[in-house]
């Protein structure tokens, strides 16, 4: 093998060549001159002259000949003439590279001759190995010899002197670690500890390798070589990384191709040498598995999507392994672990198809057989690999269709002899799987008729009809079509006998619809007419309405005409059927027919008239559904005059007023519901007339009626909840025509009739109580709307837990109310004459008006604070006010009445500030939102109060700026 370095420096073999002929040619002139004796030279010197006139004749050159014996020859014979010569070194070397090229060209054209060989056979490469020694030794500092090294470990190794060439090349990578030569020493560096079975340490080289130059042309012989070195050292798990990554490089690159159908021979656009060495990575690969876990060890290694592309490979090598091995069941379990694995892969067919072929071909029959269930169910229509792999799906159809024809054939042939129930359920899955698959196919119906006869006769009736239905009318017309037919009816009647009643009328249905297909696909049979009368008997029976309206039609149609009783029949089925396909005007018609042919005394005509009536009645709740009200109204009054004894009539009248509702017909509303309930006094739906009643009512503007339907629905009512919201409603109702009335008896009466009747729960009761104040309020009674809000008070105080936000909001309220007749009973105080004694009671009121406004306040209800507040705020500023302007006492001179002035000016003063802060605390409630008339009108004060600060905002948020 010549191990030359790609990178080696172009040969100086010509230019050295020329020096050393140079060379010995001035030493053998020497030689000359030095013998004998010179001889005179005449004075014959070319002048100037003479040499201008000169004719010179240059002659071509004819070149050195040579070749590498007489090169080398010349380098032997420079290196003994000229020892000290500057060129020595590089002679040496260069005598060494001939040398060793001399017994490579030898070795290559097959010209090995005496003396090119040592004894052991090895080729003779003792001289270059010398000349590189002897170099070395000379030159051991000089510049390239990382290059000599390699050359002389070169020379070693094809001498056969693998041990000194392995020391040669550690020297290389010990003295030289960043040589060019780097990468090639450490692969070869590999070759020879491998070659030695020194694994471990091949293994590190190679690894060396690997981290090397990512280009360097030697890193897929180094992976190999070291997934190769772990393998030989049972580092089975790490030696599939290293030829995963060979596969990786060589098979995963090929892109799509790496996942086509066939063997390694396959692969396209590899060079001879990638294919031999992918085949034996994939050898290399199956053995490490089967020495491992087999298929189970595969799909770790499985990481990455290029490696999905070969996976299959992966598969189909090791079990191939497995064959070669006389293991038939890995090497099947390895192709179905693949099937199993990647279910959706366009390869999976193929090996799972080699499941059975070695199944088969072992003679294991029960195998095969479970291996060919499985592959028509992967690969059958109705599988998944269909719709992921169509392309796969069709190439697989041709052994699905022979597997499912084999394995239905044999069940089939076993169940005849066995009469197992196994075996049957077994040759009826796979005929059907087959007529599934294969629908078009000529064997089809004779296989469809066969599953039938196997079904009856293992007495499946109802499967057996269906596949009786089957080969009579699912495919092109033949012999035995009518004769099917009619057995899938004796196969519904044989089923009929072994059904439960609770799923008899279901079968029945669908025994009377084959019947039907019988009878249109054998018009003339004999049996058709016996068939459709049947048909049409038991569809009325079952209320199947459109089935049997068709086959009605088909009776009446008949000809010669059919019997009156038959007609009756077909006309009562008719009418049901339209009743219940909603076709309500068709039934009205259909019941006339059938009454028309029904005596007066049969005993089913009263129930005929009902349907009668029912039909009309129907018609109506049609057209209110589709929004037709007038229309609803004229159906339901019509029942009067077509049924008027008819049970439904009482229904339509109230639906007439409903209806009579949504179109605002106010007036008719209520006449048709006063009329219904002096009609049908105890009728089920005498209870719901109330409400609508008080509705009618309410839309009328009628709220005194309004309020005696919802007092008569609290009266009458068993449901305490709705009694009680009835009850509130006809007091609200009460309260609001008291406002059109003038008149608040009433209202008055339902509030206090509510409030004893419900004192509980609690809120409800202190809202009736509030209604109750604000109603004496608007009667004047100040009495009575002042103890009111003073129970309102008290009821919220004491109510404890129970009290909630809108029992507060009122109790705040009533507080806030209660403080109104101290606030004027406090204003009532005059301050005059005697001074002392109106001031003293002045102020005592004034404290009670306080007290109730602080109870109010502390509520924390927003309107009732402010509200408060405001008011607080005027007691002070009405004080202080009254202060200012009270009466001044008498006799008091001109300076005293000034100094009193002044002096109520200084009491009067705090008063006012008291009465700013708390205006100014209302006014900064608009900042959190609050913005009622009592914050507004705090705001005016201030602007009295305070022009200079308040009077001149023009806008409210202005002030609200100004106060924070």
């Amino acid at each position: 093998m010549n191990m030359r370095p790609s990178n080696s420096p172009p040969s100086p073999l010509r230019p050295l060549i020329a020096s050393l002929v140079a060379a010995l040619l001035v030493g053998t002139l020497a030689g000359c001159a030095g013998s004998g004796k010179r001889a005179a030279k005449p004075d014959t010197e070319p002048t100037l002259k003479s040499l201008a006139g000169r004719k010179v004749e240059v002659a071509p050159d004819k070149g050195i000949e040579g070749s590498e014996e007489k090169a080398i020859a010349a380098y032997r014979k420079f290196l003994e003439v000229a020892p000290s010569a500057p060129q020595r070194a590089e002679a040496m070397k260069r005598l060494g590279d001939l040398e060793m090229d001399s017994v490579d060209r030898r070795l290559a054209d097959g010209k090995e001759g005496a003396g090119t060989q040592l004894p052991s056979g090895a080729p003779d490469y003792r001289a270059a190995i010398a000349r590189y020694q002897a170099y070395l030794l000379a030159y051991p500092k000089a510049q390239g010899n990382d290059r000599v090294l390699y050359q002389l470990a070169r020379a070693q190794e094809q001498g056969g002197e693998l041990e000194a060439a392995l020391r040669t090349l550690d020297r290389l990578v010990v003295e030289y670690p960043q040589t060019a030569l780097r990468d090639e020493a450490q692969f070869r560096r590999g070759e020879l500890l491998f070659t030695t079975r020194d694994y471990a340490r091949a293994q590190q080289a190679y690894t060396l390798v690997l981290k090397g130059e990512a280009g360097n042309r030697y890193r897929d012989r180094a992976l190999y070589m070291q997934g190769w070195s772990l393998f030989k050292q049972g580092q089975l798990e790490e030696g599939l990384k290293s030829f995963f990554g060979v596969l990786d490089i060589k098979v995963a690159d090929l892109g799509p191709a790496a996942e086509a159908e066939g063997g390694l021979d396959a692969l396209p656009g590899l060079s001879r040498a990638d294919r031999e060495l992918v085949e034996d990575t994939f050898r290399v690969t199956s053995l490490s598995l089967a020495n491992l876990q087999g298929a189970e060890s595969i799909p770790p290694y499985i990481d990455s999507p290029a490696r999905k592309r070969y996976e299959f490979r992966v598969y189909q090598q090791l079990g191939e392994l497995y064959i070669k091995q006389d293991r038939t069941k890995d090497a099947a379990d390895t192709f179905g672990a693949f099937a199993r694995r990647q279910p959706l892969h366009a390869q999976a067919p193929v090996l799972q198809a080699r499941v059975i072929e070695i199944y088969q071909a072992q003679g294991f029959a029960t195998l095969a057989l479970e291996a060919k269930k499985d592959y028509v169910s992967r690969y059958g229509v109705d599988g998944e690999f269909r719709r992921a792999n169509p392309q796969g799906w069709s190439k697989a159809q041709p052994l699905v269709k022979t597997h499912l024809a084999e394995l239905a054939r044999h069940y089939h042939a076993t169940a005849q002899k066995s009469h197992a129930k196994a075996d049957v359920q077994e040759a009826v899955r796979w005929y059907r799987s087959y007529l599934v698959s294969f629908p078009n196919e000529p064997e089809a119906a004779t296989s469809n008729f066969l599953l039938a006869e196997l079904l009856f006769e293992d007495k499946q009736f109802l499967e057996a009809a269906t596949e009786y239905e089957k080969s009579a009318y699912g495919y092109p017309r033949h012999a035995k079509s009518a004769d099917a037919g009619y057995a899938a009816l004796l196969a519904y009647a044989a089923q009929e006998k072994q059904t439960a009643a609770a799923e008899l009328p279901a079968l029945q249905k669908t025994g009377v619809e084959s019947a039907l297909r019988f009878a249109k696909a054998n018009p003339t049979d004999p049996r058709t007419g016996s068939v459709l009368t049947n048909a049409a008997e038991r569809l009325y029976a079952l209320k199947d309405g459109e089935g049997a309206a068709t086959v009605a039609r088909q009776v009446l149609a008949l000809a010669p005409p059919a019997a009156p009783a038959q007609k009756r029949v077909a006309w009562t089925v008719l009418a049901h059927t339209a009743f219940e396909r909603g076709a309500f005007a068709e039934a009205e018609k259909s019941y006339a027919e059938v009454l028309a042919l029904t005596p007066e005394k049969d005993a089913g005509r009263n129930e005929l008239v009902e349907r009668l009536a029912a039909s009309v009645y129907k018609q109506g709740e049609q057209a209110r559904a589709e929004g037709k009200a007038r229309d609803a109204v004229d159906h339901f009054a019509r029942i009067a005059s077509v049924a008027p004894a008819s049970a439904v009539r009482a229904t339509a009248q109230y639906d007439a007023a409903a209806a009579l509702i949504g179109l605002k017909d106010w007036d008719g509303a209520a006449r048709t519901l006063e009329d219904f309930r002096q009609r049908y006094p105890n009728h089920a739906l005498k209870d719901e007339v109330g409400p609508k009643l008080a509705l009618v009512y309410l839309e009328q503007g009628n709220w005194s009626q309004a309020a005696g339907e919802f007092e008569r629905v609290a009266a009458t009512s068993k449901d305490p909840r709705l009694a009680r919201e009835s009850l509130w409603q006809a007091a609200e109702l009460h309260e609001k025509a008291s406002l059109k009335s003038g008149s608040r008896a009433a209202a008055t009466k339902a509030w206090e009739r509510y409030l004893k009747q419900y004192p509980q729960p609690f809120e409800p009761a202190l809202e009736a109580r509030s209604h109750m104040a604000r109603l004496a309020k608007l009667d004047g009674n100040a009495a009575r709307e002042l103890a009111l809000q003073k129970e309102i008070f008290q009821a919220d105080q004491g109510a404890g837990s129970a009290r909630t936000p809108r029992s507060r909001t009122l109790g705040a309220t009533a507080a806030l109310a209660m403080a109104a007749p101290a606030f004027d009973e406090y204003r009532k105080v005059a301050l005059v004459e005697p001074l002392a004694k109106n001031l003293k009671l002045k102020k005592a009121r004034m404290e009670e008006v306080l007290k109730a406004y602080a109870v109010a306040a502390d509520y924390g209800v927003a309107e009732v604070t402010t509200a408060s507040t405001y008011q607080t705020a005027a007691v002070y500023q009405d004080f202080g006010k009254a202060l200012l302007t009270s009466q001044r006492p008498k006799k008091l001179s001109k300076v005293e009445l000034e100094q009193y002035d002044v002096l109520l000016e200084e009491q009067a003063f705090p008063f006012e500030e008291k009465a700013i802060e708390l205006h100014e605390t209302n006014a900064r409630r608009a900042a959190e939102g609050v913005y009622d008339p009592w914050v507004r009108s705090s705001f005016k004060a201030l602007a009295v109060l305070r022009p200079v600060r308040y009077g001149k905002a023009e806008r409210s948020e202005g002030v609200i700026d100004a106060i924070r």
